[in-house]
């Protein structure tokens, strides 16, 4: 359940179930690769441990979140989380309101909008569904966004392969789950879509996390109404508000902190990689604390998700690598040798009637006499 994730360095920005598992986020430093100085077994071990504390963080704070409902029911759990969240990034990133243009302002709350009705979907679903399932299904709104936009031939196998995952999730047929629970699973994920373009729309018209900060309000905003209607006072309960400041702390706030600082050090391609594993993790949080068990058949199925999540994120990768330059160290043999010493290079210091023309022998120069 991340909200908060990737769109301050103006890079998309995960749903909130799962990671930017098929769109790369832009790697923040200098090499977008692995930290300077030290063993190579080190310099990935580093942000790679980043990565997976913040997609735990993100997941257990989903589990939690279920464990919240009762007290509160789903549209007040999204009222807590998104409030405190948003109120906790306007305080720390501070940002400035005046010198935006209206399509600045159009842009931050569309995806503000997206946002709300993301957190709203997911949240409905795993009220009906387990996390697992809820977060497998809606991974695939991404990942079709990412096979449509390629439109390249090898993503339809991935398209398949994600086909087959909900096929054996579904057992056949929707009934086995909550068809409502699905639904809105798969709803999630098209918000979760379209959340990802607005947030790279975002991210190239705000500095930092300003404009993150303000969409959080704006998705507060939106769900502010809904969340009084459904839980009134309880939302201002000690314990309520502190489970709900856990939620918006794990699923918010500190993964947005870890992966930032991740990406500092990961290629952009690993870390998308490694978001693909987040159905898996979610999975394992439903399991240990909600005690929502996984067949073999539901295990099979999103694992069939994560394989074509990262196969469509290896394709991507190799769609927009820059293709081989000929070989630099060569080059130097059938070039002229530019490091000649001055003094058998011509004269450029002398007047003009007595360098020699390079394109004709001296003796065919007209007598300008």
């Amino acid at each position: 359940m991340t909200a908060v994730r990737g769109a301050a360095s103006g890079g998309p920005e995960p749903g909130p179930g799962a990671g930017a598992a098929v769109v790369l986020p832009e790697a923040a430093g200098p090499a977008a690769g692995a930290a300077p100085g030290g063993p190579p077994g080190r310099r990935s071990l580093g942000p790679v441990s980043l990565v997976v504390a913040g997609a735990l963080s993100v997941q257990f704070g989903a589990a939690i979140a279920v464990m919240l409902m009762p007290r509160t029911g789903p549209l007040g759990v999204v009222t807590l989380r998104l409030v405190l969240a948003a109120l906790v990034l306007l305080v720390v990133c501070r940002p400035k309101l005046r010198g935006h243009s209206r399509a600045d302002w159009g842009t931050v709350v569309a995806f503000g909008a997206a946002m709300g009705s993301m957190n709203i979907l997911f949240y409905q679903a795993v009220d009906r569904i387990p996390l697992g399932a809820a977060v497998t299904l809606e991974v695939l709104g991404p990942l079709a966004m990412s096979v449509i936009v390629s439109r390249r031939l090898v993503n339809l196998l991935w398209a398949g392969l994600a086909l087959g995952g909900v096929v054996l999730l579904s057992g056949g047929g929707f009934d086995r789950l909550d068809p409502v629970g699905a639904l809105f699973a798969l709803a999630a994920g098209a918000m979760w879509a379209l959340y990802i373009i607005f947030s790279a729309r975002t991210g190239r018209r705000f500095p930092q996390a300003d404009g993150l900060a303000l969409a959080m309000a704006v998705a507060a905003l939106i769900s502010l109404p809904l969340g009084i209607w459904e839980a009134g006072s309880k939302l201002v309960q000690p314990t309520t508000l502190g489970l709900g400041l856990a939620v918006a702390l794990m699923s918010s706030v500190l993964p947005y902190t870890l992966e930032l600082l991740a990406l500092r050090r990961l290629p952009a391609a690993t870390f998308a990689v490694l978001m693909s594993l987040e159905p898996a993790i979610a999975a394992t949080a439903g399991f240990l604390v909600l005690h929502q068990a996984l067949s073999l058949g539901d295990a099979a199925a999103i694992a069939l998700v994560i394989a074509a999540s990262m196969g469509a994120v290896r394709t991507q990768t190799a769609a927009a690598r820059p293709p081989a330059e000929p070989d630099r160290g060569k080059r130097e043999s059938v070039q002229p040798d530019r490091r000649q010493p001055e003094s058998v290079q011509p004269d450029r210091g002398k007047p003009e009637s007595v360098q020699l023309d390079r394109g004709k022998p001296e003796r065919a120069r007209p007598d300008r006499g």
